[in-house]
C-alpha cells in the first residue's frame, strides 16, 4: 500500500468520523429536542472551546515527547467512546459537557493530521505542495459521504448519527497506529529555559507584527467559519412549516443540499496550489473573506423553492470561502515556521480560529438570534444571514488594509522542503 494512499485513508476518516454529525446536530438539538439556540449555541462553542488549547497542548507533545501517529490514535480512539455515550443524554446541561469532552479529543486531530502528512511526505521526498491538496480532498469526500449517509439513512433528527461517527473514529484510532511514524522533531536539551521545556516557543510569534494579525484576522474570521455548518439545515428544515416548501426537495434533503458545500470544497482544495503561487496569501484570504460575504447574502435571499438556485451557489461559493482560508493558513504557517515548532504553530492556528473565533461565533450568534430575530417563536433567517454578511465584509476591508504582505512565489515552493 502506498504511502499516499495510507495518508488518503487517514483523510477520509479523518472528517467522516466528524461529517456524521456536525451539520445535523443542530436539527437534532434545536429540532428534534426543542432547544432554544441559546442552548445550541452553547453546545456547539464546545468545539471552540477545545480548540482553544488543546490543539496547542497536542501540537506540544507531539513535537517534543510523543509520535505524532500514537497519540492521533489515542485521541480518536477516545473520541469515539465519548460519542458512544451521547445519545443517552436527554438534557442540554450534560450534553455540553459530553460534547465538550468528544471535542477535547477530536479537535486537535484536525491539525496533527496536517502535521502527520507533512512530515511523511516529507520523509518520502515528496512535492507537499502537489502532494497535500489531493491527499487531502478525500477528507471532504469523507465528510460529504458522512452527510449523506447520515441523511439517507434517516438518522438526521435521532441519535444514530453518532453511532455512527463513533465506529469509525475507533476505527481510525486503530488504523493510525500501521503509519510511518513521526517521532518528536526535538529533544529538550538540558540548558533549556522554562518556555522550551514547556514548549512553549511557538507562541513566540505573536512578537512578529505579521504574524500576530495574522492570527488576530484568523480569529476573527473563525467567528464566521462554523456558522453555515450551526444553522444551515435547521434553516431549511424551518421551511417544512411552510405549506409551499413542506415536501420540497431541499427541504426533504437538506442535508444532502448541503453537502455541496463540501463537494465544492474538493474543487477548490486542488485550486489552491495555483491560486497561492499566482496571487499570494494576502489575495487568496481575502478572496475567502469576500466569499463569506456571498455564502451569507446568497442564504439570506435564498428559500427550498424558486430560490433554491442561490441555496445551491452559496454552497458552491462555500468551497471557496472554506478551503481558501484554511488549507492556504495551514500551508502560511508551514512555510513561515521553524520546522522544530510547526506541530505548535498549526496548533496555534487551530486555537484561533476553530478556538476563540468559533467560541464567540457560537455564543454571540445564539445570543444575538435569540434577542433580535427571533418573535414568537419564528424565525427571522432573513436577516439573520445578512447580518452575517455584514460582519464578513467588515473584516475583509479590514484585513485589506491592515495586513502586509508581499507576495513571492519562492515562499510558497519553499513548503515542499
Amino acid at each position: 500500500m502506498s504511502i499516499k494512499f495510507r495518508l488518503t485513508i487517514m483523510s477520509f476518516l479523518q472528517f467522516f468520523v466528524w461529517g456524521a454529525w456536525l451539520i445535523t446536530i443542530g436539527t437534532y438539538c434545536i429540532n428534534a429536542k426543542g432547544w432554544t439556540f441559546s442552548e445550541f449555541g452553547s453546545i456547539f462553542s464546545t468545539l471552540a472551546i477545545s480548540s482553544i488549547f488543546m490543539p496547542a497542548i497536542t501540537g506540544i507533545i507531539a513535537d517534543k515527547y510523543i509520535n505524532a501517529e500514537k497519540l492521533y490514535g489515542v485521541l480518536h480512539i477516545l473520541y469515539g467512546l465519548v460519542l458512544l455515550y451521547v445519545p443517552s443524554v436527554d438534557d442540554p446541561n450534560m450534553l455540553f459537557y459530553v460534547i465538550l469532552s468528544a471535542m477535547i479529543f477530536y479537535m486537535p486531530t484536525i491539525s496533527l493530521s496536517n502535521s502527520i502528512a507533512y512530515n511523511v511526505l516529507k520523509n518520502n521526498n515528496f512535492d507537499v505542495l502537489k502532494s497535500f491538496p489531493p491527499i487531502r480532498v478525500w477528507g471532504t469526500i469523507g465528510f460529504i459521504i458522512a452527510m449523506w449517509a447520515t441523511n439517507l439513512s434517516g438518522s438526521k433528527d435521532n441519535a444514530n448519527q453518532f453511532y455512527i461517527a463513533s465506529v469509525f473514529a475507533i476505527i481510525l484510532g486503530i488504523y493510525s497506529f500501521s503509519l510511518p511514524k513521526c517521532p518528536p522533531q526535538k529533544l529538550i536539551a538540558k540548558d533549556a529555559t522554562l518556555i522550551q521545556k514547556l514548549g512553549l516557543d511557538a507562541f513566540k510569534l505573536f512578537g512578529t507584527y505579521k504574524m500576530a494579525l495574522f492570527f488576530i484576522f484568523s480569529m476573527f474570521l473563525g467567528a464566521a467559519l462554523q456558522l453555515t455548518n450551526m444553522y444551515g439545515d435547521s434553516f431549511l428544515s424551518n421551511f417544512e412549516n411552510i405549506p409551499k416548501y413542506a415536501d420540497s426537495f431541499g427541504v426533504k434533503y437538506s442535508t444532502v443540499i448541503l453537502s455541496i458545500s463540501q463537494i465544492s470544497e474538493t474543487l477548490f482544495i486542488l485550486a489552491i496550489p495555483f491560486f497561492l503561487k499566482r496571487f499570494g496569501i494576502k489575495q487568496v484570504m481575502l478572496i475567502s473573506m469576500f466569499a463569506w460575504v456571498l455564502r451569507f447574502a446568497l442564504f439570506a435571499y435564498g428559500d427550498p423553492g424558486d430560490g433554491l438556485w442561490m441555496i445551491i451557489m452559496s454552497c458552491i461559493v462555500y468551497g471557496m470561502a472554506f478551503d481558501f482560508f484554511n488549507i492556504s493558513g495551514s500551508l502560511f504557517i508551514e512555510t513561515t515556521t521553524d520546522s522544530k515548532i510547526r506541530s505548535s504553530a498549526q496548533g496555534l492556528f487551530m486555537m484561533m480560529t476553530n478556538g476563540f473565533g468559533a467560541y464567540s461565533g457560537s455564543k454571540l450568534s445564539g445570543i444575538i438570534i435569540d434577542a433580535y430575530f427571533v418573535q414568537d417563536g419564528v424565525k427571522d433567517w432573513h436577516n439573520i444571514w445578512l447580518s452575517f454578511a455584514g460582519y464578513a465584509l467588515v473584516i475583509a476591508i479590514a484585513f485589506a488594509i491592515l495586513f502586509k504582505h508581499k507576495h513571492n512565489p519562492n515562499d510558497v515552493a519553499n513548503v515542499s522542503h
